[in-house]
């Protein structure tokens, strides 16, 4: 190679270097202002959820009447500046407990699912205590049996209502540790529909209420326990059976429990006898069979009582 073409090499390596250079430097240049873009826009989120938080703060601490301070005596937002309703936002939040659970719901992502912003939810809803008002409310509006559907006898309608309010919790199982502090317009419908069911009884209102009661308490109280199962279950390995099994062997052993021990005694094996357990305790037709004994109780001591049972009047 003459000297001549050696320098024109060169001279291609440093022309070579110096575009990749530039490349360099511009490519450089690009990701720092797509950082830069990218930092501007979570520090104007950040904002936003900042100030959110203060409004939040700052309407959850106001010492108004607590009249005042109820979503469900505050007129909802006139037609001319709402572009959404209390209920698309309680339906969009309700979906949003429902598949990633409550801790995952926040004005923000609410205001996200409806392309709406955050600060323009605090037009309709206050706080985040409201939201869950509107969400507990929503919910009750699956308890309600349909108008006009409500069976005429007491114990039908109280078993229709019963079986609904099982169901609603199954479908949100997040609520049942969450209910509502201020009954909303559903809520009272429900408890309305319940004043219903048992309006042909010949007691007094004390007495009706209390039937209604035993009626919720049965319903909430099995529905609390299966999601709290349920709960336990999703955190169990495969092998928490052996485990127990294992453990109630060794009590067993002490000969001071002789009922468990007939229990155990009487399977194959004592792991069976706690599979045998688990299946009547998951049984999805146990809550109906239970909540027809407590109809029974109270049938019985309705006739004991010797009240009339007649059918409720009809609005």
């Amino acid at each position: 190679m003459s000297r001549r073409e050696r320098e024109i090499s060169q001279e291609d390596v440093r022309a070579a270097a110096k575009a990749a250079a530039a490349e360099v430097r511009a490519a450089a240049k690009e990701a720092a202002a797509e950082v830069r873009a990218a930092a501007s826009a979570y520090a104007r989120e950040r904002k936003d959820e900042r100030i959110a938080e203060v409004v939040e703060g700052l309407r959850s601490r106001r010492s108004a009447a607590p009249a005042e301070q109820s979503i469900w005596v505050r007129p909802a937002p006139g037609a001319r500046r709402a572009r959404l309703t209390r209920e698309e936002i309680a339906r969009a939040a309700l979906a949003l407990a429902d598949a990633e659970g409550l801790e995952a719901v926040s004005m923000r992502r609410v205001a996200a699912t409806l392309d709406a912003g955050t600060m323009s939810l605090y037009h309709y809803v206050r706080t985040k205590a409201e939201l869950i008002e509107l969400m507990g409310d929503e919910m009750m509006a699956e308890v309600l049996v349909a108008p006009g559907e409500l069976p005429p006898d007491w114990r039908s309608a109280l078993r229709a209502i019963a079986t609904r309010t099982v169901a609603t919790f199954r479908a949100h199982p997040w609520a049942i540790e969450q209910p509502p502090s201020t009954p909303g317009p559903n809520a009272l419908r429900h408890f309305d529909q319940c004043l219903e069911a048992v309006a042909g009884l010949e007691i007094d209102i004390p007495a009706r209420i209390e039937i209604i009661a035993m009626i919720d308490d049965y319903a909430f109280g099995f529905a609390l326990r299966e999601a709290q199962d349920a709960a336990e279950r999703a955190a169990q390995s495969e092998s928490w059976l052996d485990a127990i099994a294992f453990y109630i062997d060794s009590q067993i052993a002490t000969r001071r429990f002789p009922h468990l021990e007939e229990i155990a005694r009487g399977a194959p094996s004592t792991r069976t006898a706690m599979e045998q357990i688990d299946r009547l305790m998951h049984d999805q037709e146990r809550f109906a069979r239970g909540l027809e004994c407590l109809l029974d109780g109270i049938a019985l001591d309705l006739e004991r009582r010797g009240v009339a049972a007649g059918a409720p009047p009809r609005g």
